[in-house]
């Protein structure tokens, strides 16, 4: 199959939103990698260098210092036409994010996609790739997997507002795409972990690996996820933009679906010393459902308890040559990022 990664327009510009995210750094730095020009928004240009001290630990000082920055928020009209100016491509990687964030995912999700999208087809960029989500591609039956044909509807419940503002944002990505001609492709995640650039922005999902490392939960409850490298996301994002059977599709991306107790166990077997304090015991579901009534991270996780969710991640294999990493060092991997950050903290 031919490389689309390293045969497609060197020298483009790229346009990156949310450049202070977890999945954004990893794409900046493979953009970068493979010769692409690119820019990205931060809502404060004061953010600026710690985008640039982040991506470079994977590019060098010298190609992050070519990082262009446009001052925008999902929330305002203002910068958004300067930002897609001369953009060939558009990667609308940011969303807000589900805790301590102060604002409301749904509302800023959907007007957030409609402004970034708007601007790039006002813009005419060659094509947009959309950051949705696994959530927006749920069965609702654990022995179908997810495919890209398949839509959820969303809740309209509180505790299900952030995979509701995943849902809402991709219908009216290709709503809008519908309207305007836009060239739009969807790349949709799972459980995403895998080591964090920077030390400024670290992600609520390897929360998971970092409470089992520092002892903070006594057992582990039974809930589990399709894990998936953030980044093979970063790289999927490339291939989706650059491969010309991706325009107009879906992608889902995911690795293998693994219990909590299964991560646990990876992580003591694998990682021994980091591991002195993972919990080896199952927290029985009945307390999860008590703690849910007063902690909202645990309230989104009762929904969760005992189900396992297949995903079928096959398209992005075959028609883009997606080749994901094994799960087990997903989880190493970020395992052996957070026990080093913690010993340099």
């Amino acid at each position: 199959m031919e490389d689309y990664m390293t045969n497609s327009n060197p020298g483009a510009r790229v346009l990156v939103t949310g450049g202070t995210g977890y999945l954004a750094g990893w794409v900046i730095a493979g953009l970068l990698q493979h010769g692409y020009r690119v820019r990205t928004t931060v809502r404060s240009l004061d953010k600026a260098q710690q985008v640039r001290d982040a991506v470079s630990e994977q590019t060098g000082e010298r190609a992050a210092g070519t990082i262009e920055f446009a001052a925008a928020d999902l929330l305002g009209d203002d910068g958004w036409g300067e930002a897609v100016a001369g953009a060939d491509y558009v990667l609308h990687t940011a969303s807000p994010m589900p805790f301590g964030s102060g604002v409301d995912l749904i509302t800023t999700a959907r007007e957030g996609t409609r402004r970034v999208l708007g601007a790039a087809a006002r813009a005419r960029v060659k094509r947009a790739v959309l950051t949705s989500s696994g959530v927006t591609a749920d069965t609702g039956d654990p022995d179908t997997p997810a495919t890209e044909t398949t839509w959820t509807a969303p809740s309209g419940t509180p505790a299900r507002a952030y995979p509701d503002s995943k849902i809402l944002a991709e219908r009216d990505a290709w709503d809008l795409a519908a309207a305007t001609g836009l060239e739009l492709t969807a790349v949709l995640p799972t459980f995403m972990q895998g080591p964090v650039l920077g030390t400024s922005n670290r992600p609520g999902t390897v929360e998971i690996i970092r409470r089992l490392l520092e002892g903070k939960i006594p057992a582990v409850p039974n809930i589990g996820w399709n894990i998936v490298d953030v980044r093979d996301i970063a790289e999927l994002h490339i291939l989706a933009m650059t491969n010309p059977a991706a325009a107009g599709q879906r992608f889902l991306g995911s690795g293998s679906f693994l219990w909590y107790r299964q991560v646990a166990r990876i992580l003591r077997e694998k990682l021994p010393d980091e591991a002195s304090k993972v919990p080896t015991r199952t927290m029985p579901d009945i307390v999860v459902k008590l703690l849910a009534r007063r902690n909202p991270q645990l309230a989104m996780l009762r929904p969760e308890l005992g189900r396992t969710r297949l995903v079928d991640s096959g398209k992005a294999r075959t028609q883009l040559g997606w080749h994901p990493r094994p799960t087990e060092q997903t989880i190493t991997d970020t395992a052996t990022a957070l026990s080093a950050e913690s010993r340099q903290g």
